[in-house]
């Protein structure tokens, strides 16, 4: 085969390459929300049997109180909500609503309550005593779990109220690294794939693990000590990968 013919295939299969990943984003981002979900209920779950079982899941539940009122006294403005304290309070009043009413969790809570009450006054060990058992182990876990769910959400909405920094400094950095790369070639200087191809292999990583960073975390912190420095080195990676791209794709 012919060396255009070659080239002509290399770019279809670039093409589509292209188009397959474009459909499949945000399916592929949806799979990451879900990964870090189970990821942060689970370090929540493991941190109450180990790190702080006086707290049980009174701890979620602080870290909620916590991510509200930080949410509410930090980020007065956005260019996304109007208000996000306002909105970050509906959508944990609306998360409550499905995590704790409408699922009936809360129904569930009170039915195993009564059935452990009734079996532990019980002199032989039947199947209410059993159930019994279970509902002490399983109630402090389901009940982390929801508050984990309502803690990741108002995360979440942390996250999506700071895409504007990461898009302004993906863009400083891509005018940047353009400039530098048209000063480098005007004045004859040496190209290297090599830094081309890694700074290009992480920009997809500077992009995804500070969010499920940030969202898996079992302590809250501000949200600007992790985003802030990943939107910085995600503007250096694009600088970098712009400055030495020519015909590296």
């Amino acid at each position: 085969m012919s060396d255009p013919a070659v080239a002509a295939q290399r770019q279809q299969q670039r093409q589509q390459g292209l188009i397959a990943g474009l459909v499949t984003l945000p399916f592929r981002f949806f799979g990451v929300l879900c990964g870090a979900l189970l990821l942060c209920i689970l370090i929540e779950c493991v941190g109450m049997h180990f790190f702080w079982p006086e707290q049980g899941w009174r701890h979620a539940q602080g870290m909620l109180h916590y991510e509200l009122d930080q949410l509410s006294t930090h980020f007065t403005r956005s260019a996304l909500v109007q208000e996000p304290g306002r909105t970050a309070h509906r959508l944990v009043e609306l998360g409550y609503d499905w995590l704790f009413v409408k699922s009936g969790l809360l129904d569930w809570i009170r039915d195993a309550s009564a059935q452990a009450g009734a079996g532990s006054h019980r002199p032989t060990k039947d199947f209410r005593y059993y159930i019994g058992l279970v509902y002490v182990n399983v109630e402090s876990y389901l009940i982390a779990a929801a508050y984990t769910t309502l803690v990741f959400l108002v995360r979440l909405l942390v996250l999506c109220l700071t895409l504007p920094l990461f898009l302004m400094t993906a863009f400083v950095g891509l005018v940047d690294g353009l400039v530098r790369r048209d000063i480098r070639r005007f004045g004859a200087g040496r190209e290297s794939g090599f830094i081309y191809h890694r700074a290009r292999a992480s920009l997809i990583p500077l992009a995804v693990l500070p969010w499920v960073t940030y969202l898996a975390l079992p302590v809250s912190v501000n949200p600007l000590l992790i985003l802030l420095p990943s939107a910085a080195l995600l503007g250096v990676a694009v600088c970098i990968a712009a400055a030495t791209f020519k015909k590296y794709l």
